[in-house]
């Protein structure tokens, strides 16, 4: 039986808000004064799969100590590019056995109304019925392989298919566990399934797990 990876609790950070008050004895500002600068805030950079992972395993785990990673998911976001194995939003499925309950964590890099909020955002708890052949606990020892080499990989891969395909995103970028393999493996896949290309790699190791 394989043991969740457990983290130490988690600290509070407290914000204190100071707001000024004027005063009409002040001195004056000159009518010639230069206008304060403002400064447009940079957009946002998408994060690979490991960053955007463990921020969602913290909050998990305050929710139930025994979880264990089913699925990591990219998903797209208006407005941002799914590009190089990184993305904007990323989805991880995680159950508890001893509650029987599974729950979606996203966490994302923008806020876009009405559905999606910046940061780790938990969904509500479903009933678990425990692991299955086709999608069992992830081995958090054996997750090293990040979203954006295994992507280096797989684009690898599909050189030939791309040329002859140009302009083919990718359509699906996870990572998973199955009985079919001895570990976590990430999942790749452009265009669709009955015309596209798809290729497995290795969460561990990094190496292409693509029949021969």
């Amino acid at each position: 039986m394989r043991k969740s990876i457990t983290v130490a609790g988690l600290g509070v950070l407290a914000v204190l808000l100071m707001a000024g008050c004027s005063d009409s004895s002040s001195t004056p500002v000159a009518k010639n004064a230069p206008e304060p600068s403002t400064v447009s805030a940079a957009t946002p950079e998408t994060i690979t799969g490991k960053s955007a992972f463990w921020p969602m395993y913290k909050a998990a785990h305050n929710w139930a100590p025994d979880i264990v990673l089913i699925r990591l998911t990219a998903k797209p976001l208006p407005g941002f590019k799914n590009e190089a194995g990184k993305a904007p939003l990323w989805e991880a499925a995680f159950g508890s056995p001893s509650l029987h309950q599974y729950r979606i964590f996203t966490n994302s890099i923008a806020t876009v109304p009405p559905a999606v909020f910046k940061g780790v955002t938990g969904g509500l708890a479903m009933p678990w019925g425990g692991e299955t052949r086709d999608a069992m606990a992830i081995d958090l020892t054996q997750f090293n392989v990040d979203s954006d080499a295994a992507y280096q990989t797989g684009a690898g891969l599909a050189g030939d298919w791309l040329k002859k395909n140009p302009g083919k995103q990718l359509a699906s970028l996870e990572v998973g566990e199955t009985y079919r393999f001895q570990g976590p493996v990430w999942y790749l896949q452009w265009g669709d399934k009955k015309a596209g290309y798809s290729a497995l790699i290795d969460a561990n190791s990094g190496k292409n797990l693509n029949r021969k």
